[in-house]
């Protein structure tokens, strides 16, 4: 510990000795580790943190939990139906608990709560009875759900508050349990409070209030089917039993899963659904983490994001190393003198190797604090809506590890070959000159390999970057099939106040629409069930006279009001849309788009021809076709195309709330959305009215994850190449320091400028080639790993190539021109005189 404080005091004086090195240093490090740490930190609470609850490594669910939403596929895996989760529960072995959670979180519900009279936004999700006991959830007051609460169906209104929203709307005031509040037209009483630490099992979801799975006919009227074998909503939790293995408990679900589907069936499944059922596994995935569809959005992105700060980080680290390298030349002769006394050159190296890690420490801690803003700011990318996505990316035990491993690793990496080196020379000329073996070759070829370690790192970065810019630009310039431009999107909330779904709520629509479009500056107003990437509804369809193919697609429904295509901007290509004439009593019609026509109405016109939703026959010709409009972009920019069908709403108010409205404008937004507001107000002042943003908000926050890759990678990757080029200056600057006598004479003896110009310049383009044979290949691979991420790009993009190399090419003829330049300033008498 004596040894250990005197290198500590002694690495500190020689820190603050050189302040401008010590400053270089440790904001390079800052950087590094400080990004580092900061992708670390998001990816960690996307997938590395295990759920706040009992024995989080029991927990599994049935299925991945990559499709939520509601099926009457048979035998769906994601979701499944509450008679299902009903019997399955009793009857299976291998858990000693099951719950289950609806697989659609309420985030946009408005309701009232006791002591108000302001309708307030909250975000709801439907559990049941044994969700809280099976994850191990102690009340932080009050009582939570228990079992009781799952029978009879609609007969327990009652809601369990979080921590959080209980601080911010009630700043923990105790007397919260027993107040209400009203959703819809149901009163609920808040019984009791979740711990602080929990937030669900949800990530990136974090709900105010968690109501009983039985009163999900209450909370969504119209949209439900708890007695329904075929509305399969659910996903499904299990607690492994001590003792069972996740093998063998996914060998009994699956045995126990068929057995009630077949039952769902009636004991005895057609050819076709035996079929489905003889193919159909169920999978079981360890949920000590949680579920998250954000973990399959981002989880991969992140991963890259790792690799590419990890490479920056290694790139600072070199260039450190050449700072150390040519302090150590300075450094010499007083190494040589404690040498000289008896330092053993072990002692030395552990004297540098602490000099190292206070550099690390410095620009770890630093780092630290760099993070803690960076990582918000990620967030805030990550995030697809207006407000942050809600996910605890607070510093834990991981990060920190991270943190210091990063740290430790850092000053192994700069600083282990510096002091080996520095302590490697023959003793008598270094005590002579002061300079050693060291000064020269040796030195130069170690830096020299550094530098083109840089330049190849660097291009495989900005190669990288290149062509996630370019897929960026790709997805932006995708033909949507719409016009983006000047749109407005809202969001109403018909049931919290109240409205069924009868004849009153389709007039609520009608005169909505009407009262908007009366607006000036208002070209187009509509309802509808989606907007772009909102969510969909699919299903099988029967055409009259065709038979069904392998090769059939689901089809996407959407149900809009009569000024749909032109609030939109979608093309009507042949026949009509949806207009006033289709009402409740009219026969029932659908306009249908390009795709749909194709795949399902070949060899001649679709207008007149008729269809049913649902693979029945019986309800082939349920609908007619009354027009065809351009495809469109329903889900992802990415999609095929792909077959879509919409239904006005005048005839088929009955199905739901249909809470979406496109305004299409002209002039100023601020204008139109105060005009929208007061619109609404006079159809009904106390509706709900949220403004979602504009339609190209909406494009451009699909593709979040591109984003936020392409600009994080071009961020580093010009990063890199800084850092490259500040290498190369280093070098360049401590050779022409080196060989100032050389030039003088080189000069003195009649040598020209542009000569010196030339002999400094070809030295830092041969570092440059050689770096860029070496990137090449190897870019050249690592574009392959990435091809999933890439869009209208082959991985080998030949303009990616040739614009990195010519980037790279261009800031280290810069960087190398410097200091080539300042040779040509010598003055041959003063350089003589140099030494």
């Amino acid at each position: 510990m004596g040894s250990l404080i005197q290198d500590l005091r002694y690495g500190l004086r020689m820190l603050a000795k050189n302040p401008g090195f010590t400053a270089v240093a440790v904001l390079t490090l800052a950087l590094g580790i400080g990004a580092n740490t900061a992708i670390f930190s998001l990816l960690n609470a996307l997938m590395l943190r295990d759920l706040p609850i009992q024995n989080p490594g029991q927990l599994v669910l049935l299925g991945t939990a990559r499709s939520g939403g509601s099926s009457d596929d048979l035998a769906a895996t994601d979701v499944y139906s509450y008679p299902f989760y009903r019997e399955f529960r009793q009857k299976i072995q291998a858990f000693s608990e099951t719950s289950a959670m609806l697989s659609i979180p309420f985030d946009g519900m408005h309701g009232v709560v006791q002591g108000s009279s302001s309708l307030e936004q909250m975000h709801v999700q439907l559990v049941s009875g044994t969700y809280f006991p099976m994850l191990g959830v102690k009340a932080e007051m009050g009582q939570l759900f228990t079992e009781a609460v799952d029978e009879p169906l609609g007969g327990h209104p009652i809601a369990v508050a979080s921590y959080s929203w209980w601080r911010r709307r009630f700043n923990r005031d105790p007397s919260v349990i027993g107040k209400t509040v009203k959703l819809g037209s149901t009163v609920y009483t808040i019984s009791g409070i979740t711990p602080p630490e929990f937030f669900g099992t949800s990530v990136g979801e974090s709900p105010d209030l968690w109501i009983p799975l039985s009163m999900d006919k209450q909370i969504s009227p119209g949209w439900n089917g708890m007695d329904n074998n075929s509305f399969q909503a659910l996903y499904v939790l299990g607690r492994l039993k001590p003792g069972v293995s996740l093998k063998q408990a996914q060998a009994e679900v699956n045995v126990l899963a068929q057995q009630l589907w077949r039952e769902s069936l009636g004991g005895q499944p057609a050819r076709q659904q035996q079929q489905i059922l003889d193919h159909t596994v169920v999978e079981l995935t360890p949920a000590v983490r949680g579920i998250s569809r954000l973990r399959f959005q981002y989880s991969f992105p992140l991963l890259v994001l790792m690799v590419v700060v990890a490479l920056v980080l290694l790139i600072a680290c070199a260039n450190i190393a050449n700072l150390l390298l040519a302090r150590a030349t300075t450094r010499q002769r007083e190494i040589a003198v404690r040498m000289a006394l008896g330092a053993a050159r072990l002692r030395l190296i552990r004297q540098m190797l602490t000099e190292s890690m206070l550099l690390a420490l410095l620009g770890g801690a630093l780092g630290m604090v760099f993070s803690a803003w960076t990582t918000n700011a990620l967030l805030a990318m990550v995030s697809s809506g207006a407000e942050p996505i809600s996910l605890d990316v607070s510093p834990d035990a991981h990060v920190l590890l991270f943190a210091l491993l990063a740290t430790f690793l850092t000053a192994l990496l700069f600083g282990a070959v510096p002091a080996m080196r520095a302590t490697r020379f023959d003793l008598t000329p270094a005590l002579k000159q002061g300079r050693g073996a060291l000064s020269a070759a040796s030195r130069s070829r170690f830096a020299r390999a550094l530098i083109v370690a840089q330049v190849a790192v660097s291009l495989i970065l900005l190669v990288g970057a290149a062509l996630f810019l370019r897929s960026l630009v790709n997805l932006a310039q995708v033909d949507t099939g719409f016009d983006r431009q000047n749109v407005l999107l809202f969001g109403i909330d018909p049931a919290a106040v109240g409205y069924k779904l009868d004849s009153r709520l389709m007039n609520l629509y009608q005169e909505i629409e009407q009262r908007i479009g009366a607006q000036p500056g208002v070209q187009a107003t509509s309802i509808s069930f989606f907007t772009f990437n909102q969510g969909n509804w699919t299903n099988p369809v029967a055409v009259a006279g065709r038979t069904p193919t392998e090769h059939d697609r689901e089809v996407n429904n959407n149900i809009i009001g009569p000024a749909y295509f032109s609030a939109m901007g979608i093309p009507l290509l042949v026949g009509r849309t949806v207009g006033a004439q289709d009402t409740a009593t009219s026969p029932k019609v659908a306009v249908i788009n390009e795709t749909m026509a194709r795949m399902y109405f070949p060899g001649g016109s679709p207008i007149g021809r008729r269809f049913g939703i649902g693979a029945d026959p019986k309800h082939s010709n349920d609908i007619e076709v009354v027009g065809v409009v351009k495809d469109a972009k329903y889900n992802s920019l990415r999609e095929q195309p792909w077959p879509a069908a919409y239904y006005p709403y005048t005839q088929r108010f009955h199905i739901g709330y249909y809470n979406c409205l496109e305004v299409r404008y002209s002039g100023d937004p601020a204008g139109i959305i105060a005009e929208v507001r007061r619109a609404v107000g006079e159809a009904d002042r106390n509706l709900p009215l949220a403004y979602d943003g504009t339609l190209a908000e909406l494009v451009e926050r699909s593709i979040s994850n591109q984003s936020l890759v392409a600009r994080l990678s071009a961020l580093f990757g010009m990063l890199a190449v800084f850092l490259a080029c500040i290498g190369i200056y280093g070098l360049m600057s401590y050779a022409v320091t080196r060989r100032t006598s050389e030039i003088g004479i080189r000069m003195a003896l009649g040598a020209e400028r542009s000569m010196m110009l030339w002999m400094v310049m070809r030295e830092s383009l041969k570092l440059v080639a050689i770096g860029l044979a070496v990137g090449l290949p190897i870019a050249l691979g690592a574009q392959q790993l990435v091809s999933k991420m890439l869009f209208g790009l082959k991985p080998a993009d030949p303009i990616s190539l040739a614009g990195a190399v010519i980037v790279l090419m261009a800031f280290a003829l810069v960087a190398g021109y410097l200091p080539a330049r300042r040779a040509t300033k010598v003055d041959p008498m003063v350089a003589l005189r140099y030494e």
